[in-house]
This record gives C-alpha cells, structure tokens and sequence, in this order.
C-alpha cells in the first residue's frame, strides 16, 4: 500500500473516531447538523410566502429588548397609518437549536395585513443557550413591549402569544408564568406583562410533554440531540428543573384560551392532542385544527406555512378567526 495513501487512511479514520467521540460526549455536532438543515428549510418557506405578503405594512428592525444581550432582538409589523393594535408576539420555531425570526418575516406581513401588529422575537438558541433561556427572554421582551407600546402600534390590552414548534413550546411556558403566580416563583421569574391581559395563545405544531417523547422510533436520534442540547443535560429526564419544560402537567384553569393545530403526519401530533386535552380537562377554552389520519394530503410538521396549500390557507382562516373572536 502506497504511503501517501496510508497517510489518508489514517487521517480519515482518525476523523471518524474523533467524530464519534464528538457526538457521543457533546450535542454540538448534532446540533449543527440540525441547524444547517432547519436554517436550509426556513428560507425556502420564507421565500414561498413572499407572493403571499400584502402591500403596506411597516417593519420596525431589530429593536433590542434587553440591553447587552445580542440574541435579545425583535421585528415589529404593522399596517401603514395603523394605530394601535391588538398585537401578537411571536416565538419562532427551530427545536429550541434553530431558526430565526427573519425566516418568518413574510408571515408575519401576512398576518399584520389581517389587521394586527405582529412582533417576532428572537431568542438565544441551545446549545450554547441552555433552558429556561428563551422562556425569560420572552418574559423580558413583553415588559419591552408594554414600554414602547406606542411606538410599537400595540395595545398590550388586546395581547396574545404565538408561536411554532419548539417556539410554541416556549410561548406555552411564558403564558404560565403571566397567569400562574406559583409556576412563575418556581421559574424564578417576574411576569413581564399582566397575564389577565392576555386574550389568547396561538400554537402551531409544538412539543409540550418533554417526558412522553419517542426515543425508540424514527427520530429517537434527532430527539435525543434537541433535549441534551436544550437541556444541558444527557440525562435531561433526571433533571427536576428541566420537567417545567412539560407544560401538559402544569395548566390550570387560569391558562388563556388556545387556538392548537398540527398537521396528520407530523411525528408531534400527540403532544398537541395531549395539550388539548389537558386543557380541556382545566376548563380551558381552545379551538382546534387537527386533521385525521387519512386524510387526502400528508400535512408534515409545520404545514401552516405553506400558504399554497389550502390546508395552510385554512390554518391562516382559521388562526385569524380565533383572535377576533378572542376581541370580542
């Protein structure tokens, strides 16, 4: 065998071993991939609800909410000559590892030409950000919001909370903490807006039962990584402050109305049902958009966002729908 070409051999499996080692005592290699393929996905929905965006909304870039923190940034959308709004803050999604809040930007134009101030939030991602991060710089962001609300175009009385995937997991938490002072002193948190204020939460295709997840099928691999990457933890079941994260065990009857959709074929289907019914069984009032098993069109998880589907067109109706009847 040629020398140059055992020298190769040996780099390569050198890097092999170096890489499995990689991943077997650190998230970080599996969240990289991750990211590279989420951030990959979120330009292409963004880019194909670009012929869906309406003419005549005003972005306020990059607005710092929390002074010394680079991740602590939002977006404000309004309508053109608009005064104040009833406003939705919006927590992106990305498995808590990924995402951005410039992906949806022409979401939230869409959802702003519906008649609303939109705010998407960014927020620091995991792993270099661990739990309860986001779930504080969202309660940072909102008492923000409540101080610029005139700047903003947002009547912080008609307020409601969104999110997608791992962002409406952590939309989910922070409505916890606004109206459920006991949850909030276990957070060790301060709510940063009056949760009686709060008309409603709007979730898309998110995980909130962090102990009922699967890691014996598909994406035991993939779910394995997000939580030890979230978490800051391997062992993240063993990890008592980590299981706040499962908002399924801790809604009460004070929780805000909930519009909660998922698309059949997302492999979170169960958690959104999960979260429904826990809400139900609280007394809470929800509106639903869950699709059947056999239903025509596989919807994957985040189907909302394509606009060009009339299931991602109904989903828009039908959030819509829920925050108007919320105003009321």
């Amino acid at each position: 065998m040629p020398r140059v070409f055992k020298r190769v051999l040996l780099a390569v499996l050198a890097l092999a071993i170096a890489g499995a080692v990689a991943f077997r005592y650190s998230p970080w290699p599996g969240a990289l991939l991750i990211r590279h393929a989420f951030t990959r996905d979120g330009r292409r929905i963004g880019e194909a609800l670009a012929r869906h965006v309406p003419p005549g909304i005003t972005r306020l870039e990059n607005q710092v909410y929390a002074a010394g923190d680079p991740d602590a940034r939002l977006d404000v959308f309004f309508p053109d000559s608009a005064g104040l709004l009833p406003t939705i803050v919006w927590v992106h999604g990305g498995a808590w590892l990924a995402g951005s809040k410039d992906e949806l930007t022409n979401y939230f134009r869409i959802l702003a030409g519906r008649g609303f101030t939109v705010i998407g939030l960014e927020y620091g991602l995991a792993p270099r950000h661990r739990y309860p991060t986001p779930v504080r710089q969202v309660n940072e962001a909102l008492a923000y919001i409540r101080a610029n609300a005139d700047r903003f175009h947002a009547d912080t009385l008609r307020l409601f909370l969104g999110g997608d995937s791992g962002g409406a997991q952590i939309a989910a938490q922070v409505a916890l903490v606004l109206t459920d002072s006991a949850f909030a002193r276990a957070m060790g948190l301060r709510a940063g807006a009056d949760g009686g204020l709060l008309r409603g939460l709007v979730l898309y295709c998110g995980p909130y039962d962090v102990g009922a997840v699967n890691l014996e099928g598909a994406f035991a691999g993939f779910l394995r990584t997000v939580l030890w990457s979230y978490s800051g933890r391997r062992d993240w079941p063993a990890d008592t402050a980590f299981r706040r994260a499962s908002v399924v065990n801790y809604v009460r009857g004070t929780f805000p109305p909930a519009f909660i959709t998922m698309g059949n074929a997302d492999p979170l289907a169960p958690q959104s049902r999960a979260l429904a019914a826990a809400l139900v069984k609280a007394g809470v009032t929800i509106d639903t958009l869950f699709y059947p098993a056999d239903h025509p069109a596989s919807l994957q998880h985040e189907y909302q966002f394509n606009l060009d589907l009339p299931e991602g067109r109904l989903a828009l109706d039908r959030t819509v729908a829920f925050l108007h009847q919320r105003l009321r």
